[in-house]
């Protein structure tokens, strides 16, 4: 699925988060979305699965603006991982990962299957890890658990919001890392929030860097490196250790 923002513009509490936002998104692409906090990034996000809605331009999945979307149908072809994973603590790792599919009515041994399949590329074993509950893994499992559950249903596109932001550096990479074998293994859109200049650097197919709602770049991690804009300057010193 393709996302597209079309002149998008949005406020909060009456200051302009998003300024004519335009910007495509293709199929199978990994769209890095950075800047500092307030930039917009978060905003854009929720604007794809419908959580907020444009004042004025249009968001496109597909072609076709969130606002003539079913919301729970367009929901449920897009997998969303935040910070903390956001499980269910009542429902075992199993049923967490298994939830969408089974409101989609998935027979229950195709659920099983897809739970099985998912964890292991997680690294979570269903044997192992299947009937404990969040609170009985560590926050990197729980994020591991996050990211599974974000592709049970096998949708086309995954929105990311700081998925590893608060996880030590150790475990952060570990899962940069295997987010990356997760791309080249699915191919879905991705839209990934962060304001870690490495983590940008590392898991981005592309970069869409944000200043004050505007979009300043849109360009390969390459051409990122070289851009002068201030803002994405200071951004490069950190990911150089300035």
């Amino acid at each position: 699925m393709t996302v597209e923002f079309e002149n998008v513009h949005y406020s909060i509490a009456g200051r302009q988060v998003l300024k004519g936002f335009s910007l495509r998104v293709e199929k199978g692409e990994t769209l890095v979305l950075l800047g500092r906090s307030g930039s917009g990034k978060t905003t854009a996000l929720k604007l794809v699965n419908g959580l907020l809605i444009p004042e004025s331009g249009r968001v496109l999945i597909e072609g076709k603006p969130t606002t003539e979307w079913d919301l729970v149908q367009l929901r449920r072809k897009i997998g969303y991982v935040i910070q903390e994973a956001g499980l269910f603590p009542h429902y075992t790792i199993r049923a967490n990962v298994g939830l969408v599919p089974q409101l989609e009515k998935w027979p229950e041994e195709r659920i099983q299957a897809r739970v099985d399949e998912l964890l292991g590329r997680v690294g979570l074993p269903t044997a192992e890890f299947g009937q404990r509950y969040p609170y009985q893994l560590s926050g990197g499992q729980r994020q591991r658990t996050g990211v599974a559950r974000a592709l049970a249903n096998d949708p086309p596109v995954l929105l990311f919001d700081e998925p590893f932001g608060a996880l030590d550096p150790v475990t952060r990479l570990e899962l940069q890392k295997q987010f990356l074998e997760l791309r080249e293994h699915f191919r879905k859109t991705a839209l990934f929030v962060t304001h870690d200049t490495r983590e940008a650097l590392m898991v981005g197919t592309r970069i869409a860097f944000l200043s004050e709602g505007h979009l300043v770049f849109d360009g390969s991690p390459d051409e990122f490196a070289k851009n002068t804009h201030p803002d994405a300057l200071a951004f490069l010193e950190t990911a150089h250790g300035c």
